[in-house]
């Protein structure tokens, strides 16, 4: 879900089948100072690399954290994922979120419409 309000783009880059169901991923560009509009939460969880810049995580009640290109982390199935947004004001960053997904399975579920 792309946010253009709040500088987030996102594009969905794969899906393919699994023997769980499927493997997705998508895209997220942020323009400077842009983020995630509100929470959200990946039922299966989610693997993040970040391919530029630097994005800041918060996940659950734990401390937000900052990931740089080339780092990357996983997010248990089901964290409230509260924070996620480009840590500079003036450099665009961009991130690549993979999931594994049981058939039916949505890979984010936010909590706002």
């Amino acid at each position: 879900m792309s946010d253009p309000d709040t500088g987030e783009h996102v594009t969905p880059v794969l899906d393919y089948p699994s023997p769980a169901g499927h493997v997705n991923a998508v895209r997220v560009d942020y323009d400077p100072g842009g983020s995630t509009f509100g929470t959200h939460r990946h039922p299966a969880g989610a693997y993040v690399y970040v391919m530029e810049g630097s994005v800041e995580f918060g996940v659950d009640d734990g401390e937000p954290f900052l990931l740089k290109a080339g780092e990357s982390f996983f997010e248990p199935p089901g964290a409230l994922h509260s924070v996620s947004r480009n840590a500079s004001e003036t450099l665009p960053a961009s991130m690549i979120a993979f999931f594994v997904l049981a058939d039916g399975q949505d890979a984010t579920v936010y909590d706002h419409d």
